[in-house]
């Protein structure tokens, strides 16, 4: 597996989409919506502080197909991140910070980075999904380019990981289609309710859909 991450639509195309949280991005409201470390990808000193917590008012009989499979990908106990690395200007870096700013338990998913650290702690890598200490009960992010995610995907189907969210640019209609029927959640595309200009992502619907997951998070820089 490669750890490039996946093609990114041109700046510019969208106000709220995922590259919101590309160095070069300059939405007006940037930072106002999200944090420094977010916008920039790099991370000042450790600091811990609780989010008030808001339970969601969805109810599964009023969400989309894709609201219910982003619920069900955060209510596994452990995730992943299939395409981390350790350059702050890439997504799969920026994705693996979202998770550790989130206090999420994640595993770096990359066989040529060993290790990512970011702030103070320290990610140690595996090489592929099928490495994972117990992939059943982990929900896999990926940020890799289609060929990539394809094979991906196969394996994590294999070794028995059961939700999947695949991020804008990781992905044709095939591999879509696969996530979506071969997986019992799979996240991606631009259908059902996302609130980014380019489809599903975890750094834009990630905190929507732990509210709606009942999962409660403690923030960390």
């Amino acid at each position: 597996m490669s750890s490039q991450d996946p093609p990114q639509r041109e700046e510019g195309s969208s106000s709220n989409h995922c590259n919101i949280y590309d160095q070069q991005t300059t939405a007006n409201n940037s930072k106002e919506q999200i944090p420094e470390a977010r916008r920039t990808g790099v991370l000042p000193t450790h600091r811990k502080t609780r989010l008030p917590f808001k339970k969601s008012s969805s109810t599964d009989s009023n969400m989309t197909a894709q609201q219910q499979a982003a619920k069900r990908f955060f209510e596994s106990p452990k995730f992943a991140v299939a395409g981390a690395n350790a350059d702050t200007h890439r997504f799969g870096y920026k994705l693996l910070a979202w998770y550790h700013e989130h206090s999420l338990p994640v595993t770096a998913v990359n066989p040529k980075e060993p290790a990512i650290t970011i702030s103070s702690e320290t990610y140690q890598a595996v090489a592929s999904p099928s490495a994972l200490q117990d992939p059943q009960s982990t929900s896999l992010s990926v940020v890799c380019p289609p060929p990539v995610t394809k094979t991906v995907l196969k394996e994590a189907k294999d070794v028995g990981i059961k939700a999947v969210w695949l991020q804008p640019g990781t992905y044709d209609d095939e591999v879509l289609k696969y996530a979506t029927e071969e997986f019992e959640a799979g996240v991606g595309g631009m259908e059902g309710g996302t609130v980014g200009g380019e489809g599903w992502c975890v750094l834009v619907d990630g905190e929507r859909s732990l509210r709606d997951a009942g999962r409660k998070w403690e923030a960390r820089i």
